[in-house]
């Protein structure tokens, strides 16, 4: 594994451990980062020993978004718009083999807010602040906000977040569903990595498979997702839907 400019990548047994590493702009992401990410999420996807990532921050924030003053400087608009597609850093966080914990702690704003929600669970230090800002700023969240957020919280709170720009602590977080569990700022990785140990036991199918169904639960009818289940599940059985007892 090359070494990142803008984070650090390091393994702990079948833990991954990927940490933002621009504490000096509160690990704001820039072109660079976004980069590295991919780069780096595409080399724990890849990693068949890796059966668990822990996304954390550097420094006094987890990550304050997107690094403004890279915003319009893109020489033209349409390679840019390019570029993204085709490095869809979320996409790749979203779709990782592998269970994802973010271990978040003090600024967890924008799309540092969003990123955290593109993982599969989110414990928060006690010194956690939350808040969507885009919509005064001139834009909409953009990656994943407007999507995660309602799922977590409901359409009528998600609202709240994203025109008003409300912010939150991390027990108001906890208490709106954001966020999973809150502790000490000193215990936030260690517990993060005891998660992730205890994710990285189960058995990489069965992730992939209840992750599908879960992630398709307010897509479907309930009788289309009930019968998506019971595919999965006798999939893993290595029956047919067809197959009955």
């Amino acid at each position: 594994m090359r070494s990142f400019a803008t984070l650090r990548y390091e393994k702990d047994g079948a833990i991954a451990v990927v940490t933002l590493d621009r504490p000096e702009v509160l690990n704001a992401y820039n072109v660079a980062m976004r980069d590295d990410l991919h780069a780096v999420l595409g080399a724990a996807d890849d990693d068949s020993d890796v059966r668990a990532l822990v996304l954390r921050g550097r420094g006094r924030a987890f990550s304050t978004g997107g690094d403004v003053s890279e915003f319009g400087t893109a020489p033209s608009a349409l390679v840019a718009r390019a570029v993204r597609r085709r490095r869809d850093v979320w996409g790749r966080l979203l779709g990782l083999r592998a269970p994802t914990v973010a271990a978040v702690h003090g600024y967890t704003v924008g799309g540092g807010m969003e990123m955290a929600l593109l993982c599969d669970v989110c414990v928060a230090a006690d010194d956690a602040r939350f808040a969507l800002p885009e919509t005064a700023l001139g834009m909409i969240p953009g990656v994943g906000g407007t999507q995660t957020v309602p799922r977590r919280t409901g359409v009528g709170r998600a609202l709240d977040l994203v025109l008003a720009g409300r912010w939150l602590d991390a027990h108001a977080a906890l208490a709106v569903g954001l966020v999973h569990r809150v502790v000490p700022r000193t215990r936030l990785l260690p517990i993060a990595l005891g998660l992730a140990r205890r994710l990285a036991q189960l058995e990489p199918r069965r992730v992939v498979a209840a992750r599908r169904a879960l992630r398709t639960a307010h897509d479907l009818a309930l009788c289309d997702g009930i019968a998506l289940e019971r595919r999965l599940a006798l999939g893993l059985e290595g029956r047919r839907p067809a197959d009955r007892r």
